[in-house]
């Protein structure tokens, strides 16, 4: 049969595509982005006797190597190290720690394999700014290389050449493909980048890293882009100005998302946190009204959290409600909570509440140790040091399960806790088994009671 040539209109800045053409672009708004592609149809029929399905039995599963980078957070995270020929995107917001994080896989890395050298390919920065990061973090090896380049056909052109043992690319957004009309960090042109350098990793067996950065306009062409094309995602999180970084991941094909590695920024690089626990809490604290230690579950390891509230006269003509680390609508309904099951005046007071350290909390487990706080503030009361809360709160006030209840037990009692609150659960718990004093509530205010 003949083959029917159709029209399409691709945006060049989002990669949109129209059955006839805008000036300016409905998707993204940009104006005169849209181009004219021809498409050849060929309307000839497929023979089913082309298609066959396989059955699972036939197909022989695979035992997928890894590189083990001695950062074992960071081995964890990936579920036992950086399998050979997988293509990771590490996300986060400038400055939060990338470059230094890869410098660091890098160096350990070309340590343990002299035979090979690791590619360092960046856009941003020229390799005299990245020699001076190198040398802050004490990196002197001969083995890692750099290319200054943003085409990614001469990048891959090379990657082919040399077969290095590790890629990293910084960043993806600055990368181009001559075969595109659109301007380098475009949707379109990061999605060819992308494929062009899986194709490369699948077919050489070479791990590469995609460095992605995240912005506060949501990123039109970043890393959301790019995660159903990759094979691992992760993001280093926290805040910038706080020396604690979290790394985690959200989508990983060789291995589970529920790891968290936790990282302390220095001068000399990021430093692995064995004990999350004892570095979230002040070793030094005073007892103070409005202050609780919360029990946390990030990804599967329990931390210890300290969480600070401050409830005030209102001086305006409506109370404030500020929350730093926490969900701001999630302690709103906290507060209504507080107001009417327990009887507590908080309409007339501003509410302040923060999770010291920079750490982010969303977990439903942290509502019990935030009403406590808040309670220990407006009752200008303070909460024993040394004793942990966990549980989420309902809208009747009772404290309902959560999960991993134990783990978080042992986290406390590690640490050196007396006494922990705790839901009521169905299944008993041996209390026995530990030296912690374990307390079972049922409602808020059977702590108002105690």
């Amino acid at each position: 049969m003949p083959k029917e040539n159709k029209a399409i209109y691709i945006c060049s800045n989002c990669g949109a595509q129209f059955p006839k053409w805008f000036g300016q672009c409905p998707e993204c708004g940009a104006w005169g982005t849209l181009k004219k592609q021809e498409i050849i149809a060929d309307t000839k029929k497929i023979k089913i006797s082309e298609i066959k399905a396989i059955p699972f039995k036939e197909i022989k599963t695979q035992v997928f190597s890894r590189i083990k980078t001695d950062i074992r957070e960071l081995d964890n995270v990936f579920g036992g190290g950086i399998v050979n020929g997988s293509l990771i995107l590490l996300g986060g917001e400038p400055g939060i720690g990338k470059s230094t994080l890869v410098l660091q896989i890098a160096h350990n890395l070309a340590k343990k394999n002299i035979k090979k050298s690791v590619l360092y390919i960046s856009g941003e920065e020229s390799g005299e700014q990245i020699k001076m990061r190198m040398n802050r973090l004490e990196i002197f090896d001969e083995n890692i290389k750099f290319l200054g380049e943003t085409n990614i056909e001469k990048i891959c052109l090379l990657i082919k050449k040399i077969e290095p043992l590790l890629v990293i690319i910084d960043s993806i957004q600055t990368t181009y493909s001559a075969e595109i009309e659109s301007e380098p960090g475009s949707i379109n042109q990061v999605r060819v980048c992308t494929v062009k350098l899986l194709e490369i990793a699948k077919k050489y067996a070479i791990p590469i890293f995609l460095i992605g950065h995240i912005t506060k306009g949501g990123v039109v062409a970043g890393p959301k882009t790019l995660e159903h094309l990759v094979d691992t995602v992760v993001y280093l999180e926290g805040d910038r100005y706080h020396q604690f970084r979290l790394l985690r991941t959200v989508k990983n094909r060789f291995g589970t998302t529920d790891e968290i590695g936790v990282f302390k920024m220095t001068n000399k690089g990021l430093i692995e946190v064995q004990n999350p626990s004892e570095v979230f809490l002040s070793s030094n604290r005073q007892p103070e009204t409005g202050i609780v230690t919360g029990v946390i579950i990030k990804g599967t390891r329990p931390f210890l959290v300290e969480i600070q509230s401050l409830v005030t006269k209102t001086h305006y003509g409506y109370p404030q409600r500020r929350a730093i680390g926490f969900d701001i609508n999630r302690l709103e309904l906290l507060i209504a909570v507080l107001s009417k099951r327990l009887g507590l005046g908080l309409g007339n007071y501003d509410i302040h509440l923060n999770i010291a350290g920079g750490i982010k909390v969303n977990e439903p487990a942290v509502d019990f140790p935030v009403c406590l706080s808040m309670i220990s503030a407006f009752k200008n009361k303070i909460f024993d040091k040394w004793t942990a809360v966990f549980g989420e709160v309902g809208l009747g006030a009772e404290i309902r399960p959560v999960s991993a209840t134990e783990k978080r037990i042992k986290a406390a009692e590690k640490i050196g806790f007396k006494k922990i609150f705790i839901p009521k659960v169905r299944e008993k718990i041996n209390k026995s088994n530990y030296r912690i004093k374990i307390i079972e509530v049922e409602n808020l205010k059977d702590i108002l009671r105690q």
